[in-house]
């Protein structure tokens, strides 16, 4: 009961929804950079969201499944083909033993996340099973998936769950990112908050899981600053001594001690994480009430797909 790696791609990891409780001894939460479309490819095989999935970037691997499952992707549209037949995103379907998975060219989106019914048996380092790269641990030998890398999986002969999770995404891919203000928002100048709010940002070549590297206007405080290194998280916008912005991702430290100017609302970070480099970033401003009210929406819908899949799962 295995899946078999023909081809790796350019870096295809395990994630779930990240390492918690180990922050403050300096362990990185490290999970899947879109969690929506992580958690969406979980329900749609009738796994619990924080199942692991494989997160896949851009140019995706060639995997044989050398046992019957039921297999679902989810996030960017990256020319998936099932036997040389289209296979695309939101679509649960059962594959066959000897069944090819491959990908193609992309079409939209940076990562896209496979699923299987069961999910991967994998080991649990520090009670997660994603992957942290930079350290070589967790997930599939603490590294991206090499060719000839076998990965066990559960079978599965069931029919999918009828999970319907089309037009799942409300904003327009090209909307503007929205941010909270920052612990150190007022220790900017209000240039720095026009050029934040107003001005677009390009997404540098050097951004990857860690973090994303913004070139644009610079941003200034209103006066020099030492700060003690405070905790910081996924979408906290931090601001170097050059003025220019990085939005810490989900394989970022555990502390920061540059000013942070904003956060990137959570449910965003998606959106934000299915960025290119070289793609142009906009960004607005909510209140906390905003935020919270739409995390409460976006929680509750994939609370209602979740008892979808519970019931699919379970009919004769």
């Amino acid at each position: 009961m295995t899946l078999h790696v023909i081809k790796p791609g350019l870096a295809s990891t395990f994630q779930d929804l990240g390492r918690s409780g180990f922050q403050h001894l300096g362990v990185p939460a490290n999970g899947a950079m879109d969690s929506d479309a992580h958690s969406l490819a979980n329900l749609l095989v009738g796994n619990e969201m924080a199942e692991a999935t494989l997160e896949v970037l851009l140019q995706g691997p060639t995997l044989c499944f050398q046992v019957g499952t039921v297999i679902a992707l989810a996030g960017a549209d990256l020319d998936a083909q099932l036997d040389g037949q289209p296979l695309p995103p939101l679509r649960a379907v059962r594959v066959r033993p000897g069944a090819v998975l491959a990908f193609g060219k992309r079409r939209c989106g940076a990562r896209a996340y496979l699923a299987v019914h069961g999910g991967y048996r994998l080991p649990r380092t520090l009670g997660s099973l994603s992957t942290n790269g930079r350290a070589g641990y967790g997930g599939h030998a603490g590294r991206p998936l090499q060719a000839g890398d076998v990965i066990s999986i559960r079978s599965c002969f069931a029919n999918p769950p009828r999970v319907d999770a089309t037009g799942w995404q409300e904003q327009a891919n090209d909307a503007p990112i929205r941010l909270m203000a920052g612990r150190e928002w007022h220790l900017f100048s209000d240039a720095a908050r026009h050029h934040l709010l107003g001005s677009a940002y390009r997404i540098g070549n050097d951004s990857e899981r860690m973090g994303y590297r913004l070139s644009g206007q610079a941003l200034a405080l209103l006066s020099p600053v030492n700060l003690l290194s405070e905790a910081v998280t996924f979408g906290s916008v931090q601001v170097p001594p050059n003025g220019q912005p990085i939005i810490l991702m989900a394989d970022r430290q555990t502390t920061g001690g540059y000013p942070r100017i904003a956060q990137v609302i959570s449910v965003d970070l998606p959106r934000l994480a299915q960025k290119l480099p070289g793609d142009t970033v906009y960004f607005s401003l909510v209140d906390i009430d905003q935020a919270q009210h739409l995390s409460q929406a976006r929680d509750a819908r994939l609370a209602r797909l979740a008892l979808h899949s519970l019931q699919g799962s379970q009919r004769p």
